[in-house]
């Protein structure tokens, strides 16, 4: 099993495919880094010699990946809402920061609906 930035990734899967397990890497990242170390991206995670796994290694730790680059977008987000910013203010109160609408959807950002049920009835107030 190979082990790249923290993560093993699955043997049985294609390099190309495989290096997506790595958190910050997306298919077009993975494509790239296998293009510019010369593995040949049909083959398996498990047929690959210790050659090629140090090679694609070296690549990967080249780049921000995995938990510094975890640690730079929650110090991010941190910092949008210290200094108060409209996107600082949406994080903190778990709205969408990026303008989408609110009045529908959004249920990712806001949860499941509240729903609104139906109180004790008040006595009337005497007159």
């Amino acid at each position: 099993m190979a082990r790249i930035a923290g993560v093993n990734v699955p043997t049985n899967k294609r390099v190309e495919v495989g290096l997506t397990y790595v958190h910050g890497i997306g298919q077009s990242t993975a494509s790239k880094i296998v293009k510019d170390t010369g593995v040949n991206p049909d083959t398996y995670v498990k047929d690959l010699t210790d050659d090629e796994v140090v090679k694609l290694r070296e690549a990967v730790e080249s780049r921000e990946v995995e938990g510094d680059l975890r640690r730079e977008r929650s110090q991010n987000i941190k910092r949008l809402s210290e200094i108060g910013s409209y996107r600082g203010l949406r994080h903190r109160r778990g709205l969408p920061a990026h303008g989408q609408r609110t009045k529908t959807n959004a249920r990712t950002r806001k949860g499941p609906k509240k729903m609104s049920i139906a109180g004790r009835r008040k006595p009337p107030s005497p007159k």
